[in-house]
């Protein structure tokens, strides 16, 4: 009965709490010193007799389904009660009663029915406006829907009436509901529990089902946010379930599920919805699908029916942790439809005579019209319920009544510290404490705070600031055996840890999956993306869905999925697959490469000529082809152009530091001291020639061997003065380049200093420039031991190769810009070597007759002889030729 009271305005100075109507609810109750409340929802309706108001009569109406399931959690309150009645240590001298309620899976019944609790059963008059008396309950045990507990929560929590409930998430605003306590984990813990499981089997694409109340609306949004957050996966749909009947709306989510790519639905709901969605997919017969189930139906046994088995079996869900109630099979064995049958307790009928008639298929006298005639069977309350195997008696997996039992003895062990509180250290004003006479529920819920106590089955209860329990989950797995048998069978532990967070541990070998393939079934709106490309979102669509593209160049991911690719270090590059990165390949002008080996067997064949040559020079140097050579200048030179063709090999192999510093400093060293020998043997030829006329005799005096000497050695100095300024400045070194190639490391010698480059190149262009316009001007002296010619021609070859060399040097990359300045120095080095040395050679050696002092006079010779005679003193000083003999030379 719900009592409304109303103050009376015709009153002055009394006015009275009285009735304004009363409810008649299924219940049942007994007394005691101190009453708990308990609501449950024994029976599932949708239908009522009309638009229920709390002014109205509200009743079930009982084309109902009969939860048993429901039935035995009230049961399990009562046997809690009469096992803590029963204890000598715990509330002793004081009796616990109960009101237990049925709110018929109704939120205007359940209301009603908590208000009831609050309020009492009996009229009150009140003085001053104040109703007085002792409260009805000092806590509730219920409601297991969260709609029904915030609503309850809002009002009772006025009161400061304690609540000890079973899960709901959206309760967790402790300034709005200060007074509500739960022994099960809260919603928001059972969703990312969920969460794990779909990132454990790699679900990443999955459909939400969820029911039209709190519970259904506040899980979907925590549902997609954190699973968003997590970056677990994607919802592919998120519909609600509607109450009541309506199969438009569930055929159109049925729908929505056969359309989709996910293999996966998650099922947030009541056993009620989900009966009525499975109905509709019996009937569309939607196979293929892996369900999750939520607490509220993760064991129902009310699905576990052959009809829906082809389709439910292999269900994953998670389930309140599981316990044992020691003698609660014994108690529920004695039930009996009779008021005085359990202990004497004072228990309305009604409620065990419906489930007396539900159990047995029978009906009470007088049984209804035309029911004996149709061969129904008449109850007589003397049925044994252990004969008929009732799901009523299966303790062997209790969970939330485990959890009913904690909450009654945490209510039980909050009253107990509390009644043995010492007057004058009580924690309340004044240092009082509460007696059982004055009690007021706002009082228990301080002392509720603070329980902690162990259980029979070895389970610690406290509350922590939030009024929740320790958060610990079964995962369930439901077989359908061949016998036609079901199971649901515990696969894992999913708990809290103080220092990691959720921690989710799973059998999967005992894990039974509905499908052909007996293994775990891929759902994902995009196929993973292999190591070696990256994830790219299609426009418009999840994150979960997306297309995979390979990564760059220079680029890898050795991850599957991977969001973005990396980039290799500096000296990396991506390999083929781009699943890793290899070291870059490496390039230089190598001894083992073709060109490399080329350029090195070229260098050193011209050494080995030069070195030919030298030893023929030295072999023939008493010759007149020797000696009218300047003998001493050539030798040098072969030396120097030995230099010039050793001084290539720098440029050959990985650079170094020293290579680097040494190549260009030797190379310009080698090539000027070359280049100076050519010099001052054009010099030597003007100046003999111009000692030849009348009165040139004088420049011998001032150019003879020592002066030749000095100026080859002045000359090649500037540039080893040029070298080390260099050097020193801005010194050339090895760098690593990639710039011409991303996938390689090119190793190259920088020149430090691009004008200490240029003036060394400059200063040899100089000199060569300057011999070849001598040698030009000296070409027509006379042919006998006259070198202009052959000066001129090297020079020219010489100017033409490093005028060449400039813009194929500045436009090869790489390696090839070595191989060119080698080539020009090779090409360049061969030039003066064949143009300078190869006539006198093929004299020496094949012509040996023009080699010789014999001579056939032919006439005006006097201009030769005497440009011989003066060639001689100037290139060797110490040969003294008399005048008489000098017609000998004339060839």
């Amino acid at each position: 009965m719900l009592y409304v009271y109303l103050i009376s305005e015709s009153s002055s100075l009394l006015s009275s709490c009285k009735l304004r109507r009363q409810f008649y609810l299924n219940s049942m109750h007994k007394p005691g010193d101190v009453v708990l409340g308990g609501l449950f929802n024994v029976h599932y309706t949708s239908v009522f007799s009309k638009l229920l108001t709390f002014m109205e009569q509200t009743t079930c109406v009982y084309t109902y389904i009969f939860g048993t399931a429901g039935f035995r959690h009230a049961m399990t309150m009562a046997f809690a009660i009469d096992e803590i009645n029963k204890k000598p240590n715990l509330l002793p001298n004081v009796t616990l009663g109960y009101s237990l309620y049925d709110n018929c899976a109704t939120l205007v019944i359940g209301f009603s029915a908590a208000l009831l609790l609050a309020s009492g059963q009996e009229e009150q008059f009140l003085l001053q406006e104040e109703c007085l008396g002792t409260p009805p309950v000092l806590g509730i045990v219920g409601d297991s829907f969260s709609t029904f507990s915030i609503a309850t929560s809002d009002v009772l929590g006025l009161f400061n009436l304690p609540i000890v409930s079973l899960p709901s998430s959206v309760l967790l605003d402790r300034q709005r509901f200060p007074s509500f306590f739960r022994t099960i984990p809260s919603d928001a813990f059972q969703v990312r529990a969920m969460i794990k499981i779909l990132k454990r089997f790699g679900w990443t694409w999955a459909g939400l089902l969820v029911s039209d109340d709190d519970y259904g609306l506040h899980v979907s949004q925590t549902f997609q946010s954190d699973l968003a957050q997590s970056g677990g996966g994607c919802l592919a749909y998120s519909e609600i379930l509607p109450w009541g009947e309506n199969p438009a709306e569930l055929k159109r989510i049925v729908e929505i599920m056969k359309r989709s790519t996910a293999r996966v639905v998650i099922v947030f709901a009541h056993q009620i919805h989900v009966i009525q969605l499975m109905e509709e997919v019996v009937r569309e017969n939607v196979t293929g699908l892996q369900w999750i189930a939520s607490e509220a139906w993760s064991a129902a046994a009310v699905l576990q029916t052959p009809r829906f088995m082809p389709y439910l079996s292999g269900t994953l869900g998670i389930a309140i942790r599981r316990g044992e109630i020691l003698g609660l099979r014994d108690f529920l064995l004695r039930i009996r439809p009779d008021l005085h049958i359990i202990s004497n307790f004072l228990i309305n009928t009604f409620q065990v005579m419906q489930f007396w008639e539900y159990i047995f298929d029978c009906r009470f006298a007088p049984p209804p019209a035309g029911w004996v005639e149709a061969g129904g069977e008449v109850c007589t309350g003397q049925e044994d319920l252990e004969s008929v195997g009732t799901e009523l008696l299966d303790v062997s997996d209790l969970r939330p009544e485990y959890n009913i039992y904690k909450a009654v003895y945490a209510l039980a062990y909050a009253l107990d510290d509390m009644l043995q509180c010492e007057p004058g250290r009580g924690p309340f004003s004044g240092h009082s404490c509460a007696t059982l006479q004055i009690l007021k529920p706002w009082q228990l819920i301080h002392y509720l705070e603070k329980v902690n106590f162990t259980t029979s089955f070895g389970d610690q209860v406290s509350f922590d600031e939030n009024g929740d329990a320790l958060p610990i989950y079964d995962v369930m797995n439901w077989l359908w055996l061949p016998d036609g048998r079901t199971k649901v069978q515990s696969v894992g532990l999913v708990k809290k840890l103080a220092s990691k967070g959720e921690e989710l541990t799973l059998d999967e070998e005992k894990i039974f999956w509905n499908f052909d393939s007996k293994q775990s079934p891929l759902s994902v709106c995009s196929e993973s993306c292999p190591p070696g490309t990256r994830m790219a979102r299609k426009k418009g669509q999840p994150f979960c869905c997306f297309d995979c593209v390979p990564c760059s160049e220079g680029k890898f991911s050795n991850d599957t999925d991977s969001m973005e690719c990396t980039s290799c270090p500096e000296d990396f590059w991506s390999n083929v697959q781009r699943d890793h990165c290899i070291p870059k390949k490496t390039e230089f002008l190598s001894y083992h490469e073709p060109l490399g080996i080329c350029l090195t067997t070229t260098s050193l064949l011209g050494t080995f000529i030069c070195a030919v040559v030298l030893g023929i020079f030295t072999y023939h140097r008493s010759t007149p082809m020797v000696r009218a050579n300047n003998s001493e200048l050539s030798f040098l030179l072969l030396l120097s152009l030995k230099s010039c063709f050793l001084c290539s090999l720098l440029f050959i192999g990985r650079p170094s530091l020293w290579t680097c510093q040494l190549r260009h400093a030797a190379f310009g060293i080698s090539f000027v001291l070359c280049v100076s020998c050519i010099l001052v043997k054009t010099i030597v030829v003007l100046a003999v020639f111009k000692a030849s006329k009348p009165g040139g005799g004088a420049s011998l005096k001032w150019f003879g061997a020592v002066q030749q000497r000095g100026t080859v050695l002045v000359l090649t100095s500037i540039q080893a003065a040029i070298c080390t300024a260099w050097i020193v400045s801005a010194s050339p070194a090895p760098h690593k380049n990639t710039q011409y190639h991303n996938d390689k490391i090119v190793y190259e010698c920088v020149v430090g200093s691009t004008v200490g480059f240029a003036v060394l190149l400059g200063y040899i262009g100089f000199l060569a420039i300057l011999s070849f316009l001598l040698a030009f001007l000296a070409r027509n002296l006379p042919d006998n031991f006259n070198e202009a010619k052959l000066i001129t021609f090297s020079m020219l070859i010489f100017c033409a190769v490093w005028v060449a060399f400039v813009p194929a040097y500045v436009n090869s990359p790489g390696k090839y810009s070595d191989a060119v300045e080698v080539f020009a120095i090779l090409a360049s080095s061969f030039g003066l070597l064949l143009a300078l040395f190869g006539p006198k050679c093929y004299i020496i050696l094949l012509r040996p007759e023009r080699n010789t002092k014999k001579t056939q006079s032919k006439g005006g010779c006097s201009i030769s002889q005497t440009f011989l005679v003066c060639y001689y003193h100037l290139v060797d000083i110490h040969v003294q030729i008399p005048r008489a003999d000098l017609s000998i030379w004339c060839i």
